[in-house]
């Protein structure tokens, strides 16, 4: 096995774990509580990095780049946050947001030039297909 698939599968691990904790969280407290929390869960990793490598050894451009990217996840992070304080249920919700690959997919054709065998579309639809299959509710009466 790839040295990368494994560290994919603990992720993906991990991150199940932290759905539900998101959705109890949400629970107790507010999405923009959560979200402080969350940020000083990361901000705990910071002396872990700085002692793996240089934290400052980049330039401006990619300093922006991760700021960037720090913002729009917490920003990701805060809506979905946001929708299981509303009510919705963690075992949608968090598969939902977990497509989020699919934007990558179309951003990177688009921007980078990748491509997509018809093996690797079809996967694409299959993802998009299974999102609408998950995110549909019936209401209780109809329920069996």
């Amino acid at each position: 096995m790839p040295d990368w698939l494994g560290l994919s599968l603990i992720a993906a691990f991990f991150w199940g774990i932290v759905g539900l904790l998101q959705k109890l969280g949400t629970n107790r407290v507010s999405a923009r509580s959560l979200l402080v929390w969350l940020t000083v869960g990361f901000v705990l990793f910071l002396p872990w990095f700085a002692w793996k490598g240089s934290l400052l050894a980049i330039g401006a451009r990619d300093a922006m780049l991760g700021i960037l990217v720090g913002l729009l996840n917490g920003l990701g992070s805060w809506f979905l946050f946001h929708a299981l304080e509303k009510g919705a249920k963690a075992s949608i919700a968090i598969p939902l947001t977990a497509l989020y690959p699919l934007v990558t997919v179309f951003l990177a054709t688009l921007f980078l030039g990748e491509s997509l065998t018809p093996r690797q579309w079809l996967g694409v639809a299959l993802a998009l297909a299974a999102g609408a299959m998950l995110s549909y509710e019936t209401r209780p009466e109809e329920r069996m």
